[in-house]
């Protein structure tokens, strides 16, 4: 009878996502949208945060900087200052994230520049122009992926369940497990029917922003078009093997925090 447990257990991690789910998707429902403001000029701060939110903004920063020579990003993940004077907001920030010192590894300067005012600022500006998604929206986004992860997570414990003996027949015991995946994907097509696009950034009138930016970086190779890839992909988009390596550590040491943590 254990895979009685595992039916329980997949009940519960289906039945908890997708009551998390209709719970955003009722708040987000509440909020009435802005305005869009078509004629307001998108900078590419304001597209790396509809693409990426403000870690996304943090990482245009960073290298912008980097490739000025303003700010040196090492290939082992530290950031020193060079020019000590930004030239807007979040230049700012950025210094102000890294120290007095004038040196700190990039990923706490990444998350302290991303929960600066300036980020925040611009996050309302975003919001007030319709472009992107108010506070109380964001949820649905967030949401759909705690379901997609329930789907997976039912599938595994329905194979676990089979692969396990028991004294009822396995096509019974698939049949059972069917019942909370099917919860879970009839959220999601319901979702996708009500809610799509669902973006934890951008509105829709946003999201056509960000693709008409996407094709015009496709078509030169300018230093603004390098940063305006690099705001709506991310530092994936990074060219220079240096630099790649500096983020690349980046992303070790914070899997390293949560390690220890754990």
């Amino acid at each position: 009878m254990f895979w009685v447990l595992l039916l329980l257990l997949a009940w519960a991690v289906a039945g908890l996502a997708c009551l998390r789910l209709c719970l955003a998707a009722v708040r987000a429902a509440a909020v009435a949208p802005p305005a869009v403001d078509r004629a307001h000029p998108l900078t590419l701060y304001e597209a790396a945060f509809l693409a990426g939110g403000p870690r996304r903004v943090a990482d245009l920063t960073l290298v912008s900087m980097a490739r000025q020579r303003r700010l040196l990003l090492a290939h082992t993940g530290w950031a020193t200052v060079v020019d000590p004077c930004g030239r807007d907001e979040m230049e700012r920030s950025v210094i102000g994230a890294i120290g007095p010192g004038g040196q700190s590894r990039i990923a706490p300067v990444r998350s302290g520049a991303a929960a600066a005012d300036a980020v925040r600022a611009l996050a309302d500006r975003l919001v007030r122009a319709g472009l992107a998604v108010p506070d109380d929206a964001r949820g649905v986004a967030a949401g759909v992926q705690r379901v997609r992860v329930a789907a997976l997570a039912v599938g595994a414990l329905g194979a676990a369940a089979l692969a396990l003996p028991a004294d009822q027949p396995h096509p019974l015991i698939a049949l059972w497990f069917t019942l909370p995946l099917a919860l879970t994907l009839g959220c999601l097509a319901i979702t996708r029917m009500e809610a799509h696009p669902y973006s934890r950034w951008a509105s829709p009138a946003g999201q056509r922003l960000i693709g008409s930016l996407v094709r015009q970086a496709d078509g030169s190779a300018d230093d603004r078009t390098y940063l305006t890839s690099v705001a709506v992909r991310g530092v994936h988009a990074i060219g220079e093997p240096d630099l790649r390596a500096a983020f690349a550590h980046r992303e070790r040491y914070v899997e390293e925090r949560w390690e220890r943590r754990a």
